[in-house]
């Protein structure tokens, strides 16, 4: 799931009711007008793992027997199948950060190592989630854990008799590891899960180390409008890009806890607060290297700490953004190497 492409999305959705590249040539990915046949799973399932009950903030999911034609909904749900050994499919369409087949180049990388696997058809979620349209692929199983799945979602794919595993508290809040979790437990793999979550740890702890300068930094994940800069934006603390840094051993500014409500993903402030916001690094998503030059010379941005004293990183790359929003076992180790450095320098004082 998610950044600038879900904050627009969250705004359609509180309307009507109430967040980089190149595709590998090695895969190529189906359209939903034709049938995918499941690829064989590369693991085995764990003994007697089932039948099993999966229970969701959206409801349960009875799973009588392993999973063959599984459907993912968000971003990190594709990435924790595969993860397993199972290959989606049908997942969402990745656009911002995607690869122009609409898949990720981790994800690629991984389904390439797969014998003969064929890409997964593509979901459009512009517009939701097309219920419509997966029940026609006759899944035996969807995975929704990040948010995008509505109640109504959840009801309309149940009674037509598919099992469907949502997200365990709040929408937009789940961690790569419940997901993990969760998805092992429905695919009958959660031997395998707990292998998965150590490996991605370890390529955690292995850039924590690589960077001690991480330690005890404190680090705003921000969003900054160069089109509108009356406001800056912070993400909850609990949500996906901070719990990704703590786990760095970086700590958010206190003025987040201070401005976002714990239930909220995303809260604004007024850019005439620019200077309480105290952190030794800023980080933010931009569009373009000439956005970054509207930011710096904002006469309200400019008066962030962070930005004044050259510790602002602001990706332009899309693709190395991605993984921060949508933290999952095949996106993480992307992370670790290309955007976790550019956060030390960022905090040492090399930053945009």
């Amino acid at each position: 799931m998610t950044h600038r492409p879900l904050l627009r999305r969250l705004a359609v959705v509180a309307a009507a009711a109430a967040v980089a590249l190149p595709a590998l040539a090695a895969c190529s990915t189906g359209s939903t007008s034709e049938k995918q046949d499941a690829a064989k799973p590369t693991t085995e399932v764990d003994a007697d793992a089932f039948p099993v009950t999966v229970e969701s903030s959206l409801g349960v999911a009875e799973i009588a027997e392993e999973p063959e034609r599984v459907v993912t909904i968000d971003y990190v749900d594709a990435d924790a199948v595969l993860s397993l050994g199972v290959v989606p499919i049908a997942m969402q369409k990745v656009v911002w950060g995607g690869t122009e087949a609409g898949s990720t180049v981790w994800f690629d990388e991984a389904l390439a190592e797969i014998d003969g696997a064929e890409a997964p058809a593509t979901l459009d979620m512009t517009d939701g989630v097309p219920v419509d349209e997966i029940i026609t692929m006759a899944p035996d199983l969807v995975v929704g854990t990040g948010g995008a799945l509505t109640p109504a979602d959840f009801k309309k794919l149940t009674n037509a008799g598919i099992p469907v595993v949502g997200y365990p508290g709040a929408p937009w809040f789940t961690l790569w590891r419940d997901t993990v979790e969760l998805v092992g437990q429905s695919l009958g793999r959660s031997t395998r899960a707990t292998e998965v979550i150590a490996e991605t740890e370890g390529a955690i702890e292995d850039a924590r180390t690589e960077h001690p300068q991480l330690e005890g930094a404190s680090v705003a994940y921000a969003y900054l409008n160069p089109a509108d800069t009356s406001t800056i934006g912070f993400y909850n603390a609990e949500e996906n890009r901070p719990k990704l840094l703590a786990e760095l051993g970086i700590e958010t500014p206190a003025i987040v806890s201070e401005v976002v409500p714990e239930d909220v993903f995303y809260q604004t402030i007024s850019s005439e607060r620019a200077a309480d916001i105290d952190a030794d690094a800023l980080l933010t998503d931009v569009e373009s290297e000439a956005e970054i030059e509207t930011i710096t010379a904002d006469p309200l941005y400019s008066q962030i700490p962070a930005i004044a004293g050259g510790h602002l990183y602001a990706e332009v790359d899309h693709t190395i953004a991605l993984p921060m929003s949508a933290p999952s076992p095949l996106s993480i180790p992307y992370a670790m190497e290309h955007f976790v450095p550019k956060v030390a320098a960022a905090i040492d004082g090399a930053g945009a």
